[in-house]
């Protein structure tokens, strides 16, 4: 019997979808950790930013699908501050697949590129209340490496990390 996670498909992204990504995270984000509408607006603008600046050499986004279904999806961004440095953007995974793989793959399969395109370390950003995220970073060996303090941030008082792991 196949695992539900071999029945996913990763492409990377087309027309189409830097949009249905900001729409997903402000959905997602509302529902499950009480992010304001204006969260929306930001995705979008990040969004429309990958793709205006995309360098297909060092760069990707992946999105992972089962019969032509969004369930989650990934980018890998150059650090344009810091040479060397990529940075994980956009890491989703729909809430009804969670548990089955899909975040694991999409992590594996950016930082295998991340290597394979001769990248020194990759950095994120997160939020301490993202507690099954967190968890796949520190699987992955991605470490603390900055706490800001709680601040008001997307409609609730929030505390940001940043997360690096040395390739």
């Amino acid at each position: 019997m196949e695992r539900p996670s071999e029945l996913v498909k990763l492409r990377n992204h087309r027309p189409g979808d830097m949009t249905y990504i900001a729409h997903r995270h402000a959905v997602v984000y509302s529902a499950d950790y009480g992010f304001e509408t204006l969260f929306e607006s930001h995705m979008s603008r990040y969004t429309a930013h990958f793709l205006d600046n995309f360098d297909p050499a060092s760069e990707r986004c992946w999105i992972a699908e089962r019969e032509g279904q969004f369930l989650g999806c990934i980018m890998l961004v150059k650090d344009r501050e810091v040479p060397g440095r990529a940075r994980s953007r956009c890491f989703l995974v729909e809430k009804t697949t969670r548990g089955l793989g899909i975040g694991t793959t999409l992590a594996e399969t950016c930082l295998a590129f991340a290597k394979e395109v001769g990248y020194e370390r990759v950095g994120l950003q997160t939020y301490r209340e993202l507690s099954g995220a967190r968890r796949l970073y520190a699987k992955f060996g991605f470490q603390i490496v900055k706490t800001a303090e709680e601040r008001e941030e997307w409609g609730r008082k929030r505390v940001s990390e940043i997360w690096e792991l040395l390739l």
